[in-house]
């Protein structure tokens, strides 16, 4: 539902530069309950996004309802898309939020096409389906009653707890067409939670938004994603967020770690500087080489978290066959041929230890 009384320009061709070339701008919008922010609203031309073929996505399409995000992760993979519409991938990604009213309205006629394959959909790729302005503009029911009533596979990954608010019709959903939910919950330290991911809903709200989907009757994988090297990485953080995930009724887990996209890169780091200034030479020297951490970073953190998750039995070992939702399926030896032990130790491999240490590295 949109806000009246709330307008700030019924025709507003330059108040978002760039956003021509996209979508047709109805209206820009503030109100008090989202302080500092701005919602645009614009008219979809299209509301299915075709995944390149070329990409590693397990998925072919999706639906962003919304672009720009009130998580405001610091570490938002999605940062850049902002860039495409003149506007900054750090502040402007968090308060300028364009939403597209129509979109369900555009997806029902897409899917009546005969051409439509009832191919999966995957929601949450990009930004957050459930974000805080969901709860005014009411688009997730309207889309997920087109994909069911289509029968189209859909998957939901999210963040937001309002997620409950859609349970019943999700469940419903369940019965038509494959459904897969995923909740992702990167961090179970409420402090660093809030201080790296602000707008977010507590680790403990999300877990009990897990045991609620499960009541539903549907299966929720929990996304530990991503981890962030030395913050939370540690035996004691992994140990308590499976443990949390089990308890909560989590039907498998997904990891990996952290990788910082130029754009999501920059912000990322500013935080790093107020908040941790002490691992900053830390994370310059490890993302010195690109986007993704180390591959020995990524092996030493696989084999410490896999085991713990085969414990509790969470492991997520294939594609599920109808939403193309991934997880963790990578099997990890102990031993290597010699009968050595291969990058289980508690601490972080030595190679990696020396890598990660201070050096003059320009960011």
């Amino acid at each position: 539902m949109r806000w009246s009384g709330q307008q700030v320009n019924s025709e507003a061709p330059n108040a978002l530069p760039g956003l021509a070339r996209l979508n047709n701008l109805v209206r820009t919008v503030r109100t008090p309950e989202f302080a500092g922010v701005t919602f645009y609203e614009v008219l979809a031309k299209s509301a299915l996004n075709k995944v390149p073929t070329a990409s590693d996505m397990p998925f072919g399409w999706t639906i962003n309802p919304m672009r720009g995000c009130l998580h405001q992760c610091t570490y938002c993979f999605a940062r850049p898309t902002h860039e495409f519409l003149d506007l900054d991938a750090g502040k402007d990604f968090d308060t300028q939020i364009i939403v597209k009213v129509n979109v369900a309205e555009v997806l029902a006629k897409e899917l009546s096409k005969p051409s439509w394959g009832r191919h999966p959909v995957a929601l949450g790729t990009n930004t957050d389906p459930y974000q805080r302005a969901e709860g005014r503009y009411r688009l997730m029911p309207g889309i997920i009653a087109a994909l069911a009533a289509s029968g189209t596979p859909l998957s939901i990954l999210t963040k937001g707890t309002l997620l409950r608010r859609d349970l019943a019709l999700l469940a419903e959903a369940s019965e038509h067409v494959p459904v897969d939910v995923g909740m992702s919950i990167a961090i179970c330290d409420d402090e660093l939670q809030q201080s790296v991911e602000p707008g977010t809903p507590t680790a403990t709200a999300r877990l009990a938004t897990v045991t609620a989907v499960r009541e539903a009757g549907l299966d929720c994988a929990v996304f530990l994603m991503p981890i962030l090297p030395f913050l939370t990485d540690t035996r004691d953080h992994l140990e308590r967020a499976v443990a949390q995930v089990k308890a909560a009724g989590g039907t498998s887990i997904a990891y990996s770690a952290l990788h910082l996209k130029p754009g999501t890169k920059e912000w990322y780091f500013q935080w790093l500087e107020r908040a941790h200034p002490e691992l900053v030479e830390k994370y310059r020297s490890m993302f010195s080489y690109g986007t993704y951490a180390p591959k020995e970073y990524r092996q030493w953190l696989a084999a410490k978290l896999h085991p713990i998750i085969r414990r509790h039995g969470l492991e997520r070992t294939a594609l599920d066959p109808a939403t193309g939702i991934v997880g963790s399926s990578t099997q990890f030896r102990t031993r290597d041929s010699n009968g050595e032990r291969s990058l289980i130790a508690e601490e972080m491999p030595p190679e990696l230890a020396a890598r990660a240490m201070p050096q003059p590295t320009l960011f």
